[in-house]
């Protein structure tokens, strides 16, 4: 009875264990994320763009692209066309090394939609000529983790 309850003891001691959060709690998340919508509208006015970087392995759109002082529900997942300026991981020769980071974009929106075929779609073209890093470490874009996944073919909208 006594090796039964060791036993039903470390069971649950695992299972606590594996539930735990190695990231941010919901409440931070959810803080953080209400802190970047209230600091949106303050945004500088300016001839520039925000992107957040989204990788994943086997898909070759780079990320999310907005304008300042518009929400990312408003912001377009878009292909770069990278003929003036390399996006800053390919740049360091470390693809995908900047899943999730935040930048301030220098370029423009081309009139030219590109196929990506992965996913089967085809997405704006954006003509990338400066990128600076603002954040290793936003507040999340999306509800759902698995949209930060690498690995997972998903690419929902932004919340």
């Amino acid at each position: 009875m006594k090796q039964k309850s060791l036993l039903l003891l470390a069971a649950f001691g695992a299972l606590a264990l594996a539930s735990c959060q190695t990231g941010r709690s919901a409440r931070d998340l959810a803080a953080a994320r209400r802190a970047m919508e209230e600091s949106i509208p303050n945004e500088p006015r300016g001839d520039y763009f925000i992107g957040r970087r989204c990788y994943k392995v086997d898909y070759k759109m780079w990320g999310y692209v907005r304008r300042p002082r518009e929400a990312w529900t408003d912001s377009r997942l878009v292909m770069f066309n990278e003929d003036k300026s390399l996006a800053p991981d390919r740049a360091s020769n470390a693809i995908g090394s900047d899943n999730g980071f935040e930048y301030r974009l220098r370029g423009r929106f081309s009139a030219d939609r590109v196929y990506e075929p992965a996913s089967n779609a085809i997405y704006p073209e954006f003509v990338l000529e400066k990128a600076e890093l603002l954040s290793e470490k936003p507040a999340p874009i999306f509800k759902d983790r698995r949209a930060r996944d690498p690995q997972k073919r998903y690419y929902p909208d932004p919340y």
